[in-house]
Formats: C-alpha cells, structure tokens, sequence
C-alpha cells in the first residue's frame, strides 16, 4: 500500500489543496513542515497524532521539519473562545526549550523556531511586504477569525495568519518546504501560506490537513478543553496516561489505533476482529495503551505501566505508581473534606454525592454516610481512598 493510501485508511488526511499532493506523498522526498505554539510546557495526546505522522512521513523517505513558533506565541491564534492570555517571553522560551526535548526525543525530527526570522523584521517591512498581499475581505473569510469576531478580535491576533503565512513563505525559500500539515483548524493558515508564495514568488506550495482527535462524545481533546492528556510525565504520569488509554471506548478505540500507533493495518484489523468477537477482553484498548506509552515513555514505563495495571485490575488497587496526595490530618476531618483536600471531588457537594452514591471507599471498605469522620488512630501514616474502580489516591498523612 502505497504511503496516501495508507493516510486515507488510517484517517490521517481530512483535506488536501491539490490532486498533486497525493503524487508528492507517494513519489516524492518532500520536505514539510507542521508547526505548534508552546502556550504551554507540554504538548498534548491531541498533538501526538502529528508526531507519529511525522514518524510515518520520516520512515518512507520524506524529511519533516517542526516548526515551534516561538514567535507566533507571543500574539496568539484566533481560537474562537475570546481572546488567549499572553505570555512573557520568559515563558515562552522556557516552554520552548520543554516542548523541543519532548518532540525531539519522541520523533528524532529537526527543530527550527520562528523567532528567529521574524524577530528582526520592522513593522513597515511587515506591512509592505506581507500586509500588502491580503484584503481584510480575504481574512475576515477565514472560519477561524469570522467565530473569534462573536467575541471580540484584536488586531494583535488578527494578524496571526500573515506570520503563519510568512513562516511557509520563509521555509519555502530557504528550507525547500513544499507541504504543509496541521490540524483541520488551521486549513484558513494554510491557504494563506499557499496564496502568499503564489503571489509573491509565483510559485505553487501545498497543504495538507488531518481531522483533530476526538473523544466518544465528539469533543476535542486538548488544553483549552480542559481535558489534556500531557506527554510530560511529571505532568501526567505514564501510569496515568496507560490508565486513560486503557478506558478508550470502543465507539473509538480503532480510530485511536490507527492515527496514534504505527501498527500495521494487519494487526489493527486483527484487534478490530477481537473487539467485535470479545469486547470485554479490551485487546484495542491494551493495544493503544501500550503502544502510545511504549512510543512516548519507552519500553521501560509501558511495562510497568502495564504491570501496575493489571495489578489494579486484579487486586482492586496497587500503591505502586499510583496519585499521592500529602494532608495534615485534622483529628476527626470529614470524609467530605477529605475528598476536596485530595482532588478527587471538585466541591462538598460532589463529594456527598459520591459518598451516597456508593462511590468511595478507604483501603477497600466501603464509606457510605457523608458524616463519616477520620481519627488519627484509625490510621498509621497513610491509607488509600478510592472513587469507584479507577481512581485511587494514596495518602500520607502529616500527623
């Protein structure tokens, strides 16, 4: 199966700019770009999709170039949800120099920041040699800018789209970068990229772009949904991470499979089969759990990941790799206050909820009455609180 081919079964590829791009994927040593922000010190499980395309381009001969647009980071992308804080320089170079590592380690692909190339242009020569090639008609036509325009747009921000289109004009030139690949929110960035070399270089560039990841419900995953899975894992542990895989719904765990792994179209038609055969084996599930930690963290952390898993499955709960929360315990604190102290309820009324809903127990034994108070001799110094099956928190208690 020829390398498109293989994207279009594995999802990977939502639109394209020309019919040509299929003949550069198949034929040709592209070199390409995709490009993200360092608003935070991690990338996401939403990102990662991206990281192993990059992989798959880089094992059929293609180069990939990641663009971490220290530059574009200071004005921030219409996201259509009002205006994005900024950020000091400080930070963004410190988020940098994390994500760099992070893609670096995870891909083996080179780095370049924008800052570099933009830093030294004037406002006038931005002006004139960029701001003069786009109408406002042409930007405010762009999907991105018309839903961020419900809420109020800068101009600091309405401007992101001229250095996204100046970065594929630059690594056009100087880097011989023909395709561009994001996400299918940035098909307005693109194109903009595309006409700017047309206009200016009379040159033809393409683009490329891939569905975002999406949950059972349909809901994007990702940082400003409030529901990331960092890569870091001091952020979100490779334990944690196995465990949220592990719990993928069924609805979606193939999709998962074949845009987040690289395993063959052989295998995941076989894990499909077991799926439909024996659902309540969770192979898919395990499958991607394994391989994305595995690719992530190494080989090292998907095992163990695994092994405390399976360990929580059989035994109920393992202490090892599990969340740990540190308390000052109070002689006789409130089964409600505790739940808020250690995260597991966002409120008291949550916690009630889930002390009456037959949802929370302590070192396996089920705590039922909302009343119910912890003594500093029922304990030595810890003691495990569980929600359910899935989440359980070991405490350390400072007497």
């Amino acid at each position: 199966m020829k390398l498109y081919d293989e994207l279009r079964w594995r999802g990977m590829i939502q639109d394209v700019s020309s019919p040509e791009v299929e003949k550069m994927i198949n034929d040709g040593n592209v070199t390409f770009y995709w490009g993200t922000d360092p608003t935070a010190d991690s990338l996401h499980i939403g990102h990662y999709t991206n990281l192993v395309l990059a992989r798959n381009f880089k094992k059929h001969g293609h180069n990939p170039i990641l663009l971490v647009g220290g530059a574009t980071a200071l004005i921030g992308d219409p996201r259509g949800k009002g205006e994005r804080p900024l950020l000091s320089r400080e930070e963004i170079a410190y988020n940098f120099n994390k994500i760099s590592e992070q893609v670096s380690r995870i891909t083996g692909c080179e780095i370049v920041n924008n800052y570099s190339w933009i830093k030294d242009i004037d406002v006038i020569s931005f002006l004139r040699d960029y701001g003069k090639h786009f109408t406002v008609n042409y930007m405010l036509d762009k999907d991105k800018v018309r839903r961020q325009l419900e809420n109020g747009l800068s101009f600091t921000e309405f401007s992101y789209m001229l250095l996204q289109a100046l970065d594929f004009k630059y690594l056009f030139e100087n880097r011989g970068v023909t395709l561009q690949i994001a996400g299918s929110d940035q098909w307005g960035n693109i194109t903009s990229g595309i006409e700017l070399i047309r206009r200016t270089l009379g040159k033809e560039a393409y683009g490329m772009t891939m569905p975002l990841v999406l949950d059972e419900n349909g809901n994007k995953i990702g940082k400003s949904e409030g529901n990331a899975v960092w890569l870091d894992k001091e952020k979100f542990s490779p334990y944690k991470m196995y465990q949220y895989l592990i719990n993928t719904a069924d609805s979606v765990v193939i999709d998962h499979l074949k845009k987040m792994t690289l395993l063959s179209r052989e295998e995941i038609e076989s894990l499909e089969s077991k799926l439909k055969e024996m659902p309540e084996a969770r192979d898919a599930q395990k499958a991607l759990a394994f391989e994305v930690v595995k690719d992530v963290h190494g080989e090292k952390e998907a095992l163990e990941a695994k092994r405390i898993s399976e360990e929580v499955f059989t035994k109920g709960y393992s202490e090892e790799g599990m969340e740990e929360a540190n308390i000052d315990l109070v002689d006789g604190m409130n089964i409600l206050d505790l739940l808020v102290q250690v995260k597991i309820a966002p409120s008291k009324s949550e916690a009630r909820r889930l002390v009456t809903g037959n949802g929370i127990s302590i070192n396996s034994v089920k705590v039922i009455d909302p009343a119910y108070l912890i003594t500093e001799d029922m304990f030595n110094d810890k003691f495990i609180v569980s929600k359910g099956k899935k989440t359980h928190i070991k405490v350390n208690l400072n007497k």
